[in-house]
């Protein structure tokens, strides 16, 4: 039996839909964040080392990371490769979304949300000023306009296509799924129609649902 070491409002939401995308049986352990820090909790760390989700265990063996997880997965279980093309530009792109989320857009976001805390963490009235001046140059300098350019190449991208490697889901877009439900709770997606649609079609998604309805509702902190 696979089990999914499942944090609360995680990226292991995505391993969950995976699962039930491919029709295969499998258990939820879930673990509750620090409700101060959001932090995992140190139950985390007797299944790997990092202490971080998402993480599964299968005949054995424990896999973590999104990336890794999914290719396991798909290695052992989806034997006809329903969400993995085989072959030319669908195949590239596949792998190119896949490590996209984590390597390209997920960093940009993490950095956002850090610095959008900053300035209502605790500190002394005087600093105040000084920590929110220094957030918001970071947001404006640095993160912004990278975010920007890769929503934009996002949106580009989606504008001929339903899915990210064509009209077929795939697991690069099970991937993609948590980045932009992110990115739709940090940044106004009213200039990105194409993002947008693709959330709601993630959300209408049955197999979607049904994870959500095993692992709980969740949001993207």
């Amino acid at each position: 039996m696979i089990t999914v070491h499942h944090l609360e409002n995680s990226r292991s939401q995505r391993i969950v839909w995976l699962l039930e995308e491919l029709k295969l049986d499998y258990d939820v352990i879930e673990y509750k964040r620090d409700p101060e820090t959001s932090a995992a909790p140190e139950a985390l760390k007797k299944i790997h080392p990092l202490g971080k989700s998402p993480v599964i265990t299968d005949k054995g063996l424990t896999v973590a990371e999104s990336g890794a997880i999914i290719e396991y997965l798909l290695d052992r279980y989806d034997s006809e490769s329903r969400l993995r093309p085989t072959e030319g530009q669908a195949l590239l792109d596949y792998r190119y979304w896949l490590h996209f989320a984590e390597g390209s857009l997920m960093p940009l976001l993490v950095m956002k949300l850090v610095m959008m805390k900053i300035p209502k963490s605790p500190m002394p009235f005087f600093v105040k000023p000084i920590a929110k001046g220094v957030s918001d140059k970071v947001q404006d300098k640095f993160i912004s306009p990278r975010l920007k350019d890769q929503l934009d190449f996002i949106e580009k991208t989606l504008s001929d296509r339903i899915w990210f490697t064509g009209d077929t889901l795939s697991a690069a877009d099970i991937q993609m799924s948590f980045p932009l439900m992110a990115a739709s709770t940090r940044t106004d997606l009213s200039a990105y129609p194409n993002i947008a649609a693709f959330v709601e079609r993630v959300k209408g998604e049955a197999s979607f649902q049904a994870a959500i309805k095993k692992s709980g509702a969740f949001t993207t902190l």
